[in-house]
């Protein structure tokens, strides 16, 4: 099954009210980089043991490992889990920046090194989250 029906069932099997909200999220994502690569990641490892939340990726970075090997990923990912919805900014050098950056304009929602977390999209500014999205993608060119 190819990305996009993948990334179409997972959206579909949310519960309301967010299903709407990433299917909106999924909308606007695609809107800022309509040609980027689509990823979904379900999250199972080799063992087929469950290590994550499932996760739609958006465009493409390389990252390079201290060892010298490279993997190919996803710049931006988004995921429901249990108490809302995480939206993945991956890649930035700087850890600080999305909360030094975006944090207090947010709204309702926790931001870490790579990861901005809400409940639901009426607690957040979107316009700040489309921003920071944005940069996701610039700051890997």
């Amino acid at each position: 099954m190819e990305a996009t029906e993948q990334i179409k069932n997972y959206i579909n099997s949310q519960p309301e009210p967010k299903r709407n909200d990433m299917v909106i999220l999924h909308q606007r994502i695609l809107q800022i980089l309509p040609t980027c690569r689509l990823w979904f990641l379900d999250g199972k490892n080799s063992e087929n043991k469950i290590v994550s939340n499932p996760n739609i990726g958006y465009g493409l970075y390389t990252i390079k490992y201290a060892d010298g090997k490279t993997k190919e990923f996803y710049q931006i990912g988004l995921s429901a889990n249990n108490t809302g919805i995480s939206v993945y900014i991956m890649g930035l050098p700087d850890k600080t920046y999305l909360a030094k950056t975006y944090g207090k304009e947010i709204g309702k929602a926790s931001v870490t090194g790579y990861c901005i977390k809400f409940k639901k999209l009426a607690d957040i500014n979107i316009e700040i989250l489309e921003a920071a999205i944005r940069y996701g993608f610039d700051g890997q060119k």
